[in-house]
């Protein structure tokens, strides 16, 4: 690893710990060159991921637009980001552990659905009527008429 403060290529690990997930470690280092100490994070590389969008584009799977697409659904909602942060983890889990290389942005959109719906029924309107792009009221009423129902049960 090199030094970020005078380049040399060798250093010793002083300290090595599990991140809060389990998904990367952070490590302490010590440059044998300067003695300076610095922090690497050494994370599992995965594959890459393609999203096919409706319209049939591709495009490299990014997960931040699936948290900044239920931040704004959640937005003035009592919703924790780092409950957003947990789903979005979950799915990008989810999405990592299938055996295709290529997801459905119709596929990701009901995941994220399926998991606002219980955290809060508004946020998952919100969510829906862009996703579903809701053309007028009554499809609006649609599927505030299916989670009525779904409540009653």
């Amino acid at each position: 690893m090199k030094c970020p403060y005078c380049g040399h290529s060798e250093s010793k690990v002083v300290d090595s710990r599990h991140s809060d997930d389990f998904l990367s470690i952070r490590r302490r280092r010590e440059c044998l060159g300067c003695q300076r100490r610095f922090t690497t994070y050494e994370i599992v590389e995965s594959l890459p991921m393609v999203v096919v969008k409706k319209n049939g584009a591709r495009q490299d799977f990014d997960r931040n637009k699936i948290l900044n697409g239920m931040k704004r659904s959640c937005a003035n909602r009592p919703v924790p980001t780092a409950e957003l942060e947990r789903i979005t983890s979950e799915i990008e889990q989810v999405v990592q552990n299938t055996l295709e290389r290529e997801v459905s942005s119709e596929k990701i959109g009901e995941m994220v659905m399926e998991r606002l719906k219980p955290i809060d029924e508004v946020s998952y309107v919100r969510y829906a009527s862009v996703y579903r792009e809701f053309k007028d009221v009554d499809t609006f009423m649609q599927e505030l008429t299916k989670i009525l129902e779904d409540k009653a049960k």
